[in-house]
């Protein structure tokens, strides 16, 4: 019994109107913008598209920014970004035009996507700032370049085998860094909307999960990585993507010093927090489906079939699950969408338990008016028990009492779907054995049940009873069941 679940739970992102406001909001974006809007003939750019270092004064006054090295930095992000995004579309220079050096500057001005931050409509702001996100992205990822002298050739060039550094590798590092962090905070039990301690991020890609006290070694590779993150979400910060406290500087190792232990369990927060943002989750889950992980968000499943529905939400959690179902009703007529769930919650493949389960979770957010169709089906062998279950709940009169092989192959789907389902185990050790103890004989009947998890259910239902008696009843009874001709 494996009906496939999502690879990660579902995601509840904010409107892709107000997931764009935060977009323009970013600082790094809103500066690339102010930049793109100050770009004109006279803006000059050497040959990489860089402003020369004339017009970087000006720059970090039209961002308000100081006139110090950071300052000067800031403004060359921004100007960086507006170019690699469209906001600045930058041409060379003519011949003719050599300055004093004998370069020959090229001009800039607005380009063709500044107008999408006025003009566009919220998925083409997303779509704008998805190509900012890669863009410092790829910034993050790239080699640190601490000594230059050390691996600049002879002939001027750098030489890329001495920096030791794999574009690949790092990128995927940093990819599961991020897909980790989502992953804590679209979990339940996980971070929600608190920020994450570096160390533990870091931990997560370092230590192997099967080992215990961590060696010496791999505590140095954990402060490596805490390290290079550290430098890192201080590039991603600006652009939006997370809220970033940084390592405390009065931990950093010197040069020839042993780096501090990444761990105090006085005050954690000194080792760096870090969370994501609204728009952060938009964004690392736009780049796992990109790379074909399934991530799931809340409301995918609005505008999909009953079947893709029952299905969809097989893996989500209880809340997320109504949430879902809540907003697939919306749209609908309740008669014609209980008539739907109904006809999709029919089969006899693994996940078809779970279906019904989850359609039967669904018709009572309909209410009274999905009567009708559930009458149409008191006498279907696979939805007969659920509708007079349903019906009974409803306080619905006039119910016909199910025949009693209708009600052994309700038992044997009921705790199919909740095994399925990875309930609660406590709940449903209470359900087998209240099942057992008000059905005299129930393994005498149910091993007969022409269910396909009728075997699987009673070795299940063997195994969770605490009387040690009526488990080897279970055992013998799923024996018996696979013994069956036809079984």
């Amino acid at each position: 019994m494996s009906a496939e679940h999502p690879t990660l739970p579902p995601v509840r992102l904010r409107a892709d109107a107000e997931l764009a406001r935060d977009a323009l909001a970013a600082p790094l974006l809103a500066n690339a913008v102010r930049l793109a809007r100050w770009a004109g003939p006279d803006t000059r750019v050497d040959a990489g598209g860089e402003l020369v270092d004339e017009q970087l004064p000006e720059a970090v006054d039209v961002l308000g920014l100081a006139h110090d090295e950071d300052g000067e930095i800031a403004a060359g992000d921004a100007w960086r970004l507006a170019v690699d995004t469209g906001l600045v579309g930058v041409e060379d220079g003519e011949a003719g035009e050599a300055d004093e050096t004998g370069d020959t500057p090229g001009r800039a001005a607005a380009g063709d996507n500044l107008a999408v931050v006025t003009g566009g409509s919220p998925q083409d702001v997303l779509a704008l700032w998805l190509d900012g996100f890669d863009a410092v992205f790829a910034d993050a990822v790239a080699p640190v370049l601490d000594d230059l002298d050390a691996i600049v050739g002879e002939d001027g060039e750098i030489d890329i085998e001495a920096l030791d550094w794999d574009p690949e590798v790092e990128a995927e590092f940093l990819e599961g860094v991020l897909g980790n962090l989502y992953l804590l905070t679209v979990s339940e039990g996980g971070a929600g909307e608190g920020p994450v301690p570096l160390p533990a991020l870091a931990a997560s890609m370092v230590v192997p999960d099967d080992m215990g006290e961590p060696t010496d070694d791999v505590l140095e590779q954990v402060s490596d990585a805490m390290m290079r993150l550290d430098e890192q979400f201080r590039l991603l910060e600006p652009i939006g993507l997370v809220e970033y406290q940084p390592v405390d500087e009065a931990l950093m190792a010197e040069e020839g010093e042993e780096p501090a232990p990444p761990v105090d369990d006085e005050d954690v927060t000194r080792y760096g927090m870090v969370r994501l943002t609204d728009l952060g989750l938009y964004g690392v889950r736009a780049r796992m489906l990109e790379a074909g992980v399934d991530a799931p968000a809340v409301g995918d499943l609005a505008d999909k079939g009953a079947d893709a529905l029952l299905d969809g939400i097989s893996g989500y959690p209880e809340a997320a699950a109504r949430e879902e179902t809540a907003a697939w009703l919306a749209g609908r007529a309740p008669l014609a969408a209980a008539r739907e769930l109904l006809h999709a919650a029919r089969g006899s493949d693994a996940g078809s338990p779970l279906r019904r389960l989850h359609c039967q979770q669904t018709l009572s957010l309909v209410g009274a008016e999905a009567e009708p169709a559930v009458r149409e089906v008191l006498d279907d062998a696979e939805l007969g028990g659920l509708a007079r279950v349903w019906l009974a709940e409803n306080g619905a009169a006039d119910v016909p009492a199910p025949p009693e092989s209708m009600i052994f192959w309700l038992a044997i789907d009921t705790i199919a779907a909740q095994l399925d389902a990875d309930g609660d185990l406590q709940e449903l050790q209470e359900l087998v054995e209240g099942l057992t103890g008000r059905h005299s004989g129930f393994f005498e009947a149910a091993w007969r049940v022409e269910h396909p998890a009728t075997a699987e259910v009673l070795d299940a239902m063997g195994r969770l009873h605490r009387d040690k008696n009526v488990a080897k009843e279970a055992r013998k009874a799923a024996f018996r069941a696979r013994s069956r001709p036809g079984a």
